[in-house]
């Protein structure tokens, strides 16, 4: 979340008012940002499904979330409110987007070279405490996540016939 300390309790907040909406609809939060302050914030709400969402359902939960945040006051004075689709490239910079991964195909980069690389491609089968745990086409790879400095989604490559 792109929040300050003081926000954060203000983002947990709204989280936890956004849940039941998300699970009535099916859908899953990868993430919420907190931007701006002062006289307009931006609220940012990535969400997703399977099968991928649709533009109806960011309005459909736009238009509940919003209306619960005017009620439940937690943003001093207006703020714009923004829900898409994490993106085919989205970087993944917390547990509950890395979780949300799995499955799906990442690219990940280290600050120093393991088995003499700095970048990793393959499908992303499990986040450890101490591992993410690649299929790449030579196997499975172990990317300690102490040298981890950025992971993004590998949006779909084109398969040659």
């Amino acid at each position: 979340m792109s929040v300050g300390r003081q926000a954060q309790p203000v983002v947990e907040a709204i989280e936890a008012v956004a849940a039941p909406v998300l699970e009535s609809h099916g859908l899953t939060l990868v993430d919420v940002e907190l931007a701006g302050g002062g006289r307009r914030s931006v609220l940012r709400f990535y969400i997703d499904k399977a099968g991928g969402v649709t533009i109806d359902d960011c309005q459909r939960f736009s238009r509940e979330i919003g209306d619960l945040l005017d009620v439940e006051d937690f943003l001093p004075g207006s703020f714009d409110l923004e829900v898409s689709s994490p993106g085919l490239d989205r970087e993944l910079k917390k547990d509950r987007e890395l979780a949300w991964a799995v499955g799906k195909d990442v690219r990940a980069w280290t600050r120093e070279p393991v088995d003499g690389r700095r970048e990793f491609v393959g499908r992303l089968l499990e986040v450890g405490e101490a591992f993410l745990t690649l299929a790449e086409a030579a196997g499975r790879r172990q990317v300690p996540r102490a040298l981890l400095t950025k992971a993004r989604l590998e949006a779909e490559r084109k398969r040659s016939a």
